[in-house]
């Protein structure tokens, strides 16, 4: 039997310990805590978050109820917050990840050769993470203006928010809604209003977790009834 000096053998013990505790040590992530989660006061979770999951993830055969590919189902807050989010640390959510940074290896999403999310939408999905991922801030209470129904001050901003996630290529079932001209077509032929209003034998768009509310199909009306201008 071979015999070690002491101060050698505690030096194997000690260095033996600490990588050993290297690979064996693992921490949970930061989460903000609950009292700290007060949410952006200039972002609502159902007009500025929810719209981004709908329009680039809850598509058929991705991350609707039907296929939750992954085990990820992201068409309402109670759905989203089941999985891949943690409050506080948008680096730790996989689901930030996945769209943003890929310092974990995970998948890029969306897959499918699509757009990526927009640089203004995944800031939103950072702020929205970073402050607490709650589900109501101080601006849910803003009210829309059905008088409001130009082309550019409404009827855009609505379409960009809600359908171009999904209409975003010739491959897109239902077709692109990309330009004036295309928005324009689907709304001459009927399309347009007998989707987002659900009507039967039309496809009801969003296809999933939301629909436009009240004002904002009054306002697709109003501009189509005055003709679809480009205004």
């Amino acid at each position: 039997m071979k015999f070690y000096p002491k101060t050698l053998l505690l030096k194997f013990l000690l260095i033996g310990g600490i990588a050993v505790g290297f690979y064996s040590c693992t921490h949970a992530p930061y989460v903000l805590p609950v009292g700290m989660r007060t949410g952006d006061p200039n972002m609502c979770f159902e007009t500025d978050i929810l719209p981004i999951f709908v329009s680039n993830c809850t598509k058929s055969g991705c991350h609707d109820a039907a296929t939750h590919q992954s085990g990820y189902t992201l068409d309402s807050y109670e759905h989203i917050m089941k999985k891949g989010i943690v409050p506080g640390n948008s680096a730790a959510s996989k689901i930030f990840e996945s769209v943003a940074m890929n310092t974990f290896s995970v998948s890029h999403m969306p897959v499918g050769g699509g757009a990526d999310i927009s640089a203004n939408d995944i800031a939103l999905l950072r702020e929205w993470i970073q402050t607490g991922a709650i589900e109501d801030s101080g601006s849910c209470g803003l009210a829309c203006d059905s008088s409001n129904f130009t082309y550019s001050g409404a009827i855009e901003p609505l379409i960009q928010t809600y359908c171009v996630g999904c209409h975003n290529s010739p491959s897109s079932a239902g077709g692109m809604l990309t330009t004036y001209a295309l928005v324009e077509n689907a709304a001459v032929n009927g399309k347009l209003m007998g989707n987002i209003t659900h009507a039967s034998g039309y496809n009801a768009m969003p296809p999933t977790g939301i629909s436009l509310s009240d004002c904002q199909v009054a306002q697709f009306r109003k501009w189509v009834a005055a003709g679809a201008p480009n205004d």
